[in-house]
């Protein structure tokens, strides 16, 4: 979970939560919130008592002034390890008129080497595993590693999805909901083996397109010969060929690149596709090429029903049809959903 640091109403206390619906700089505190494990709630709770006491401001956005941006929270649904990663600005003045005081020292102090304290103190389910404290001077409000210090213990923890590991850092992609994405993912497997024990893929090549961190195709490497994963994030690609070997996985190759471009270079062609794009769906010219491929069936994982529909009338063109589809609720509460499509076309494209 990614939390902002801001205030609920203008000259507020600090706040630390999620951005108000349509709006960029109101923060809602979500330390109540039912849908996340408590031990979240438990962290943001003390990280906000933590700063406000001691008076620490929040960056804002359109001055550009302050120190607390961001706190991101990773925790693994079976071991209940957690990753805490600190955002903020680099050193500011700190109102600290004694100019003999070393402000590096002292900003170390105030601002992180005392919060361990406070997060290896709290009562949680899960253990604390990792704190880290990163830089991002940057003006955009993403998350942007431009210095990352770990404060205590380890900079990554481990997740488990239908018996393989992943190595997740701070700033890797991974589903927020691993239980959900458990059935999204043995949905997915299902539908790509069919009836079948997987046999029937032992001699063909799967391409996971927009692969992000590979575990589509690290779920699907056991049953093929060959699985190709392309992705456009070289830090996803570049975890999930780490991911692959931690897995004992020799037959993934992960490549870096847009799947528009990329498709051009692949010499071994597919016998089946798998797609998960982001929000927005496929590139109309990629799809294209997908289509050309001519494979008898294709699985499409979709977090924007909106984006799949359009994406399903240029397929079902081209003579494609759904065989099954299945929505899978992520995130309970919310609009959002992933939905997954088992496409099939019998005649040559």
């Amino acid at each position: 979970m990614e939390y902002s640091f801001g205030d609920e109403y203008k000259d507020g206390p600090l706040a630390l939560g999620m951005h108000k619906k349509g709006g960029f700089y109101d923060i809602v505190t979500v330390d109540k919130c039912t849908i996340v494990h408590d031990d979240y709630n438990k962290i943001i709770r003390a990280v906000a008592a933590f700063y406000g006491e001691k008076g620490v401001p929040f960056y804002k956005k359109m001055q550009h002034v302050g120190v607390l941006r961001h706190l991101v929270v990773r925790r693994a649904m079976r071991s209940g390890d957690i990753l805490v990663n600190l955002v903020t600005t680099t050193r500011d003045d700190l109102n600290e008129p004694d100019t003999s005081v070393d402000l590096d020292k002292l900003w170390e102090k105030l601002y992180i080497s005392e919060l361990k304290d406070t997060l290896l103190s709290l009562n949680l389910e899960g253990k604390v595993v990792g704190i880290l404290h990163t830089c991002n001077d940057s003006l955009s409000d993403a998350v942007v590693p431009q210095k990352v210090s770990t404060i205590y213990g380890q900079d990554y923890i481990y997740e488990e999805i239908l018996g393989l590991k992943f190595k997740i850092s701070a700033f890797s992609f991974f589903q927020t909901n691993s239980k959900s994405a458990e059935v999204l993912y043995e949905t997915a497997r299902s539908y790509v083996l069919g009836d079948a024990d997987g046999g029937k893929f032992k001699d063909k090549v799967i391409y996971d397109l927009y692969s992000g961190t590979g575990t589509i195709a690290q779920m699907l490497a056991p049953v093929a010969k060959k699985v190709i994963g392309v992705e456009i994030i070289e830090e996803a690609v570049e975890a999930a060929k780490k991911n692959a070997a931690l897995n004992g996985l020799d037959n993934c190759d992960f490549i870096a690149g847009d799947v528009l471009k990329v498709l051009d270079s692949i010499e071994e062609k597919p016998d089946m596709i798998v797609l998960d794009p982001p929000r927005d769906g496929c590139n109309p010219k990629a799809l294209e090429k997908i289509i050309a491929y001519g494979v008898p069936e294709m699985v499409y994982i979709s977090c924007k029903p909106t984006s799949l529909a359009r994406d399903l009338v240029m397929l079902q063109e081209h003579g494609y049809r759904v065989v099954k589809s299945c929505a899978v609720d992520q995130f309970p509460g919310t609009v959002h959903v992933e939905t997954v499509c088992l496409l099939s076309h019998k005649a040559p494209v």
